[in-house]
């Protein structure tokens, strides 16, 4: 059997661009994507903080040491500049697999840098 398990989790990103007219899909700073493991057009969850809106969609690699978290396309709808967000990741895992398992969870401060 295979269990779907949070794989990866970005904590309190904010939103620094909204394009409602990219048409769609999630960009993230290359930085923060290394370093949760995450590829490009990956799928990911993301809740947003200050409004409480839930969406699914995918990532696309924002410049290297931005600090980039766009709304593209319709999930423009889901939030504006300044919200903070987290984005989850999940992946399925054998039992054996979860053996000593942990996700990767990174944490932001207001610039979308990981906090030591």
């Amino acid at each position: 059997m295979l269990r779907c398990m949070l794989r990866a989790k970005i904590h309190k990103a904010t939103v620094t661009e909204s394009n409602i007219t990219y048409e769609g899909s999630l960009t993230i700073d290359e930085e923060l994507l290394e370093a949760t493991g995450t590829r490009p057009f990956e799928q990911v969850r993301v809740s947003n903080l200050n409004n409480g809106e839930r969406f699914e969609t995918y990532v696309i690699p924002g410049k290297r040491g931005s600090g980039v978290i766009c709304l593209n396309g319709p999930t423009a709808r889901k939030g504006t500049v300044g919200d903070v967000i987290i984005i989850f990741s999940y992946g399925y895992y054998t039992e054996e697999e979860m053996k000593g398992f942990s996700p990767v969870i990174i944490r932001l401060d207001s610039d979308n840098k990981i906090i030591k």
